[in-house]
């Protein structure tokens, strides 16, 4: 395959994924897990999707240090060059900040996209598409890029992106707003308008209309982190030292809110952030009222609509439960109806504080 040398990818991989607790826990983060049963983590999928457009040497994984074993022995064929380790997590703009200052200090030229390593793509081809014209169109134009997911009902855990129907270029349209997650009727009336899309957390931008963005908007951080170490063996003792008291922002609140050159290009894929058990359960479903058993054997009678998720072999007998999540960590057992499933990464943090 011909690749453009240009393209690189950042891979956002230092989440601890705590809506899909018990299973994922601190020390094993939902994207080290094969969550949709394909024999392959998150992670894995998403370097292996990537990798058709991006060389695999272009690929930069960001994560935390104790996750640095974990990112090497599953994704072997990454250059030690090409995992970065923060020493504390900072959320996702100091992060996509030390992977951009990474890629500027070995090609100034370079076109960036960012990516979550725990997002399912239903069509990669039309996935790989739509990034290449991404591409083309930052390469050009001094624009940052965002993908935006045409909604599907009027869901209150994603962020929205409203967007200007009249001024479009190439399928790429001018953003208007950011919304973060709105409340049900908020949420109906954006369906209503038309003109929003999911906020996919996906971006594209040339490295250097990007660093010029950190510069204007989060000064401070772009001064903390600006240095002549990239690339060299001094960059993670730099790093080490300044990236504890860098801010702690996204990079939505910190750039993509306040500039005034974001565009969207509607994505023509099945996207799924799989950001909690019911996601999941959406994703894997194939008929209405499912069960879906992972890990165990099901026998199951007057129950539907439910999720299983226990260790490998165990047999499972089910009755009279309809639209539950079962998921047995071997630890911990949790059995919750599955519209409480925003409500795990609360059980989760009342029993760490116990």
């Amino acid at each position: 395959m011909t690749y453009n040398n240009d393209r690189y990818a950042i891979i956002m991989a230092g989440g601890v994924g705590s809506r899909f607790w018990p299973e994922s826990t601190e020390q094993q983060p939902k994207q080290f897990l094969d969550l949709t049963g394909s024999g392959k983590s998150l992670l894995r999928q998403t370097f292996e999707r990537l990798e058709h457009i991006i060389p695999a040497n272009h690929i930069i994984i960001v994560t935390n240090e104790k996750y640095a074993g974990k990112v090497k022995k599953q994704l072997p064929e990454i250059d030690n060059r090409n995992i970065l380790l923060e020493p504390v997590m900072r959320n996702t703009a100091p992060a996509i900040l030390y992977a951009v200052n990474h890629i500027h200090a070995s090609n100034p030229d370079a076109n960036i996209i960012v990516a979550p390593s725990d997002h399912f793509i239903d069509n990669e081809d039309a996935f790989h598409h739509d990034v290449i014209q991404a591409f083309d169109f930052a390469s050009k134009h001094d624009v940052l890029i965002t993908l935006g997911i045409h909604p599907d009902s009027p869901h209150t855990g994603y962020g929205y992106i409203q967007y200007d129907k009249k001024r479009e270029k190439n399928g790429f349209f001018k953003v208007i707003e950011f919304t973060e997650k709105p409340d049900k009727k908020t949420a109906e009336k954006f369906l209503e308008q038309g003109n929003f899309l999911w906020n996919a957390g996906i971006f594209i931008w040339n490295v250097k209309n990007i660093r010029t963005a950190f510069k204007k908007y989060l000064p401070e951080m772009f001064q903390a982190l600006e240095s002549d170490t990239y690339q060299t063996e001094r960059e993670q003792d730099f790093i080490n030292k300044v990236f504890p008291n860098v801010e702690n922002i996204s990079i939505d609140y910190g750039i993509m809110e306040k500039a005034a050159n974001v565009w969207v290009r509607p994505a023509h894929f099945g996207w799924n952030d799989l950001g909690s058990w019911d996601a999941l359960y959406k994703q894997l479903s194939t008929q209405n009222k499912e069960n879906i058993s992972l890990g165990g054997q099901l026998f199951h009678k007057n129950a539907t609509g439910n999720l299983i998720k226990t260790p490998t072999g165990k047999k499972i007998i089910l009755s009279g439960l309809d639209d539950y999540l079962i998921i047995d960590s071997g630890e911990i057992l949790m059995i919750i109806p599955k519209s409480e499933a925003q409500e795990v990464k609360n059980w989760h943090n009342k029993l760490n504080k116990k």
